[in-house]
C-alpha cells in the first residue's frame, strides 16, 4: 500500500510539501537511528571498587597505627590531593572513612592513619599484612587550596588530613605554621614526621599546657586573611570556628572525625512500611542511631550526611540521608 500524502488543510486536496518534507525528514531519523543502535555497543557496567592489599602496618603512637596499601592487581593508584578520603571496608558490611596521609604523588601505595575507636576501627586494627580490603575513591570533602600563607589546626588523628597540606605548603614554599594539639605525646601520631619543621610547628600536648581554653588561643599570631585548615575534635573545631568569625580571621576550612552535634533539633516520628512500625526519633537523635536499635545492619559510614552510605528509600521514591536529614517520614522498609 502506497504512502498516504499529507494533504494541505485549505480542502483542495493538494500535497502539503512542507509537511512531506518533514514526514521524510523524520523516516530518514527512524531508518538512521535504527541501523545506529543496532552498532551501538552495549554499556558496559562500571566496577568501582578498589581491590587493595595491606602491604605493611605500623604503630605511629598509641591506639594508633598506619596501613600502607597498595592495588591488588599491581596496578597504579588513582590520583589524589592532600585532604582526600577513602571509604575502607575491612569486612562486608562495614564501611568506613579514612583520610591518605602519604604522598600524593606516590601512586604505588596509599597511606592512613586508624586510632583504634570503635567497630570499623577495630577491624582495620586486626588486619594483618597480606589482608585483601575494599575501597572506594578516593574523594575530597576537605579540599586544600593555594595561598601564600596557611594555619594549620590538628587534634589528635586529626593530623592525617592535615599531613599532607604541611608537605605541599612547605613545598610550594609558602608561609605556614602549625598547631597539633593532644592529649599527650604519646598519642599524637607521625611526630618523627614534623620533625623537620621545627620552627613552623607547636606541638601542644595537654600533659603540658592544659586543654586550650578557647579557639583563640591557637589561633593567636595568625593573620587576618591567612586561611585556617582544622581537623579534630569536634569541641576544638567549634571553637576555632566562633573565634576566628569573633575576631575576623581568614576563611576556615574544616573537617570533623566525629557525628556533628544537633543543634535546636525537635523530635519526630519515622514509619518503616513493611514492616508496619513507628519510630520516635528524639530531638537530640539522629533517624540513624534510632534505626540501628530496630533494624540491625543499617550501613552507614561517615555520618555527616556527604558519603551517601546510609542513604534509604522512601515509599514516594525519595531518598534520605538518614544520618542528618531530619522529619517525618516512610521509609520503604
Amino acid at each position: 500500500m502506497p504512502p498516504t500524502r499529507p494533504l494541505r488543510l485549505d480542502g483542495s486536496g493538494r500535497t502539503d510539501r512542507a509537511m512531506a518534507s518533514l514526514t521524510g525528514v523524520v523516516a530518514l531519523y527512524r531508518r538512521l537511528s535504527g541501523v545506529s543502535g543496532r552498532r551501538r555497543p552495549p554499556v558496559a557496567a562500571v566496577d568501582r571498587d578498589l581491590p587493595l592489599v595491606v602491604d605493611d602496618l605500623r604503630a605511629e603512637a598509641e591506639g594508633v597505627v598506619s596501613l600502607k596499601l597498595v592495588h591488588g592487581r599491581g596496578e597504579p593508584l588513582p590520583r589524589w590531593r592532600p585532604g582526600a578520603h577513602v571509604d575502607l571496608s575491612p569486612r562486608p558490611g562495614l564501611v568506613r572513612q579514612y583520610s591518605l596521609c602519604g604522598d600524593p604523588d606516590d601512586r604505588s601505595a596509599y597511606r592512613v592513619g586508624v586510632r583504634l575507636l570503635g567497630e570499623g576501627s577495630t577491624a582495620v586494627h586486626a588486619l594483618k599484612k597480606g589482608a585483601r580490603i575494599t575501597a572506594r575513591g578516593p574523594r575530597n570533602a576537605f579540599p586544600f587550596v593555594a595561598s601564600p600563607a596557611y594555619l594549620f589546626i590538628a587534634g589528635g588523628i586529626g593530623i592525617t588530613p592535615i599531613l599532607p597540606m604541611v608537605r605541599q605548603a612547605a613545598a610550594a614554599g609558602a608561609d605556614w605554621r602549625l598547631v597539633y594539639t593532644g592529649r599527650d605525646e604519646a598519642s599524637m601520631p607521625f611526630l618523627d614526621e614534623l620533625s623537620g619543621y621545627s620552627d613552623r610547628v607547636w606541638i601542644r600536648p595537654d600533659t603540658d599546657y592544659g586543654i586550650p581554653a578557647s579557639g583563640a588561643e591557637l589561633l593567636e599570631g595568625t593573620e587576618k586573611s591567612v586561611p585556617i585548615y582544622c581537623c579534630g575534635p569536634v569541641p576544638m573545631i567549634v571553637g576555632v570556628r566562633t573565634d576566628a568569625a569573633l575576631h575576623g580571621s581568614g576563611p576556615v576550612f574544616f573537617e570533623r572525625f566525629s557525628t556533628p552535634p544537633i543543634v535546636g533539633g525537635a523530635p519526630f516520628r519515622v514509619e518503616l512500611a513493611r514492616s508496619g512500625r513507628t519510630l520516635d526519633v528524639p530531638a537530640d537523635r539522629t533517624t540513624l542511631d534510632v534505626l540501628r536499635e530496630t533494624v540491625p545492619g543499617i550501613a552507614y559510614s561517615c555520618r555527616q550526611g556527604f558519603c551517601g552510605t546510609c542513604e534509604l528509600p522512601t515509599v514516594t521514591g525519595d531518598r534520605v540521608r538518614v544520618c542528618v536529614e531530619r522529619g517525618p517520614v516512610t521509609l520503604d522498609l
